[in-house]
């Protein structure tokens, strides 16, 4: 732990002093800086302060952009506050699906001393990329990258450390909104909605899919079939996408071997992989003779 002290005497007005180091105070990572300062003969005020660097933090502002607006990017570092009298700034590096090269950004500090920075990036369809402007096109995933050098234990100087940020260029939908299931039914196979199934008949359980989202939409579509005691006796799936705008009814077939009350629940996820639900489950019950 380093400490500074000084004791202000009544003449000469101005404290001044040199030192080894040429008036400089040298510390390394995780050293702590005390400032003592003893205005009476009795009484002392002190003020300390902890000496680390940081892990940097990237955000772009807003969840989506337009396909023709801007965003900004927000770095937050306080080790890049390199002039604290001064706004320092920095590039980071920004691409889209549709320009893997990307752009070199500059993020400028919000003001001294603040250790915050932002850039603002021109999304266009039409034009190359240049300087802040990045060629994006509707549905694509825009990244920021920043290249953090000054890292607290247990890294070392030689060390960095990439972190990123993303956002989509487009309308958000919620996820539960994205490819919603509905009418699910038990039909044969013509399509043909059943009221009543007989034992070893096959079945088709299916529900009307919908995609409004401006972007194309995996799924996995699956079935669970479950009897009066709640056991399952049926899981099955399948695999697709849905452009935009763009509606579906997939169905899975099912051969009944015992007479029952039954009930089917579809689920509409991002993938058998990936669980992610893009519509609430749905239920309908069948009557197997």
């Amino acid at each position: 732990m380093e400490t500074v002290q000084t004791i202000l005497q009544e003449q000469p007005a101005l404290t001044t002093g040199n030192g080894p180091t040429e008036g400089g105070l040298a510390t390394t990572d995780n050293d702590g800086l005390t400032v003592s300062f003893e205005f009476s003969e009795d009484e002392t005020v002190v003020g300390s302060a902890l000496i680390r660097w940081n892990i940097g933090e990237v955000q772009w502002l807003e969840a989506s952009y337009p396909a023709s607006g801007t965003g900004v990017v927000r770095i937050i570092d306080a080790d890049m506050n390199l002039n604290p009298e001064a706004i320092d700034n920095f590039t980071v590096d920004a691409w889209s699906d549709s320009d893997a090269g990307g752009i070199d950004l500059t993020v400028t500090e919000t003001n001294e001393a603040t250790g915050i920075f932002e850039g603002t990036v021109f999304f266009t369809v039409s034009n190359d990329s240049s300087g802040h402007r990045l060629r994006v096109a509707e549905g694509d995933t825009v990244t920021a990258e920043y290249e953090d050098n000054t890292l607290p234990e247990p890294y070392t100087t030689a060390d960095e450390l990439d972190i990123t940020a993303t956002t989509l260029i487009g309308t958000i939908v919620p996820p539960l909104e994205r490819a919603p299931a509905a009418n699910l039914r038990t039909v044969d196979a013509f399509g043909n909605s059943l009221n009543s199934v007989s034992v070893d008949q096959q079945v088709q359980i299916s529900a009307d899919l919908a995609n409004g989202q401006d972007r194309e939409q995996s799924f996995a579509y699956l079935v669970q079939i479950q009897d009066g005691d709640g056991v399952t006796v049926s899981l099955a799936w399948i695999t697709g996408s849905l452009s935009s705008g763009q509606s579906f009814s997939p169905a899975l077939s099912w051969i009944p071997t015992q007479s029952g009350s039954y009930t089917a629940t579809a689920f509409v996820w991002e993938s058998v992989d990936n669980p992610t639900a893009l519509s609430p489950p749905v239920s309908t019950t069948i009557s197997v003779q």
